[in-house]
């Protein structure tokens, strides 16, 4: 019996360590994004054909900085495929692992390999929901070597989104594609977390490509990050024939800095903040669960939108309220108009006309993130401005 009582304490000390350590954790938000667009009149492709290899094993459901790494390589794969521009490439999304309820393959060729569409790829990255069993890159990298098999074009990438754990054994699968291929492939490594074993087993992989490179996913969260590992795995600049100088005369109709010949959103409101194309860029408005009350990072913004609804007097604006999807239907479009009023409210405190601003709710019916994770849910949880 004293043994019995023993064992019984010593696992619920355990148990309540866990618990205890569990929910003291603070999640950490990934840094907000905005894909740079690549100016396709100076840019071109110099990839004819890439497949990303995704790692969906058990291993990538542990936590990396409050967040778990499967979660964090969801957005780094939605984040690639923004930047990524259409320029006639073949491309493909395979995964490997999986838990059961997702596949009982150990790799998925889930897109491709066809010609790359932002939205295309976007849909069935979608559809790996959740990470388990072992890590078959091995077989993933077998598989690839059908994938690429017969396609036009003498340069092919290959991206391996991977925390790099448990997969010594299988370099030999990547030292056989880079035979079958040559000096025709790159690889691409980008690892999801900081374990030392997986980060030498990536640049290890990196090395038998000889012309691709480690990356960590780190450093790609980020709208400049991303773009630069984009132009450098993806693009190269057009070879423009060299004519006589024109000389004529530039304009830039609405004062936004970017002239218009390249301008894809002419009549940008006076002291709008604009993007490399010439586009009011507006970020949400974030709030906690449950809450309608602004979070103080978002005043910054909304005063930013005063200045510029004070400089534009004809214009108006549409607050469009949303939440995430915990909680009853009825009880979270109550919750999204409460958002959108909040905003009115402290537009019409800082001196906007409460005319100028329409606000209407959508619930959690338009997510713009998972709501399968917690970083999603908070993305979800938001007041949208809507110029018009």
């Amino acid at each position: 019996m004293n043994k019995k009582f023993l064992v019984q304490s010593l696992l619920s000390v355990i148990a309540f360590l866990f618990l205890f350590g569990c929910a003291t954790k603070t999640p950490i938000e990934l840094p907000p994004f905005s894909p740079t667009i690549f100016n396709t009149e100076v840019f071109e492709s110099k990839v004819d054909n890439f497949i990303v290899t995704f790692d969906a094993s058990s291993s990538m459901r542990h936590d990396y900085n409050g967040t778990s790494k499967f979660a964090i390589a969801k957005e780094l794969g939605h984040r690639l495929n923004l930047t990524i521009p259409e320029l006639g490439q073949t491309a493909g999304l395979r995964s490997f692992g999986h838990d059961p309820s997702v596949s009982r393959r150990h790799t998925e060729l889930l897109y491709g390999m066809e010609k790359y569409s932002t939205t295309g790829a976007a849909g069935t990255l979608k559809s790996i929901t959740k990470p388990g069993g072992w890590s078959p890159l091995g077989t993933a990298l077998d598989a690839v070597q059908l994938d690429l098999e017969g396609l036009p074009g003498l340069h092919n990438s290959v991206i391996i989104i991977s925390d790099g754990m448990d997969m010594e054994p299988k370099i030999a699968h990547v030292q056989a594609l880079k035979d079958k291929y040559g000096s025709s492939i790159c690889f691409y490594p980008i690892q999801v977390g900081d374990d030392p074993g997986g980060k030498a087993f990536l640049h290890e992989v990196s090395k038998i490509g000889g012309c691709g490179f480690y990356s960590n996913a780190d450093n790609l969260m980020k709208g400049d990050g991303m773009a630069a590992f984009v132009e450098k795995v993806f693009l190269k600049e057009k070879e423009i024939a060299i004519a006589a100088p024109i000389v004529a005369e530039r304009k830039d109709s609405d004062g936004d800095g970017v002239y218009d010949d390249e301008d894809q959103c002419p009549g940008t409101p006076v002291g709008a903040k604009v993007n490399a194309v010439g586009c009011w860029t507006l970020d949400s408005i974030l709030f906690n669960f449950d809450k309608a009350e602004i979070k103080p990072e978002g005043y910054a913004l909304l005063d930013a939108i005063v200045v510029i609804l004070e400089k534009n007097p004809a214009m108006s604006v549409e607050l469009q309220g949303h939440t995430d999807n915990v909680g009853t239907e009825a009880y979270n479009m109550d919750l999204s108009m409460r958002r959108s009023n909040a905003v009115a409210n402290y537009l019409v405190d800082k001196g906007i006309l409460r005319n100028r601003m329409a606000t209407t709710g959508f619930g959690f019916k338009s997510p713009v993130a998972l709501n399968s994770t917690m970083f999603g849910r908070s993305l979800n949880r938001r007041v949208e401005v809507r110029p018009y």
